[in-house]
């Protein structure tokens, strides 16, 4: 069965916060943190560790 990155993410994370239930502003930091990321010059060295 393939399922959809974001569609595992979300369900991650939904979980996550239900169980965990971290503070609202380390959810803001992580995911503000995660899409700049995604967009700088790091790009190229995460890819290659996910994959």
């Amino acid at each position: 069965m393939n399922v959809p990155l974001w569609l595992a993410l979300l369900a991650v994370g939904c979980l996550g916060v239900k169980l965990i239930r971290p503070p609202w502003w380390l959810i803001a930091v992580l995911l503000l943190g995660g899409y700049l990321l995604a967009d700088s010059v790091l790009a190229p060295v995460i890819n290659t560790a996910v994959k």
